[in-house]
């Protein structure tokens, strides 16, 4: 009986990251810049990825007390893997907008840009301190 249920909350958290990770595809192809891209592919694939994670982690813990100790193994890796995403998604996501935001990509329909007034404001300081 708990067998079952454990399976059928598996399914649940694998449907839902399959989800999340298939809006990340869509806004992919449907956002008009690189900054709503990045936000669709970054915040998308990251709730993806908790929720399939956890299903396999669900998964080998339900094997490792049936009594199958490697399926331990696979809970730990998973877990570490997650660990990793959770870090590396969101730094590199910055990264990049920050890297198309310096080399002038400017974001599609946006009415204020802060970080555009910050920048010339900063170069400014630097050309009068040359001076």
């Amino acid at each position: 009986m708990l067998s079952e249920i454990v399976d059928i909350i598996v399914y649940i958290l694998l449907a839902i990251g399959v989800f999340f990770n298939l809006l990340a595809g869509v806004g992919l192809l449907r956002f008009p810049d690189v900054y709503t891209r990045l936000h669709a592919g970054t915040k998308c694939t990251t709730f993806g990825s908790i929720f399939i994670c956890g299903s396999v982690v669900l998964l080998g813990l339900k094997y490792w007390i049936q009594g199958n100790p490697e399926y331990s193994t696979l809970s730990i890796h998973t877990a570490g893997a997650l660990i990793a995403i959770l870090l590396t998604n969101p730094t590199g996501a910055h990264a990049i907008a920050r890297a198309a935001h310096r080399s002038g990509v400017a974001p599609v329909r946006a009415i204020v840009d802060d970080l555009k007034n910050k920048t010339v404001e900063k170069s400014a300081k630097k050309k009068e301190v040359k001076k």
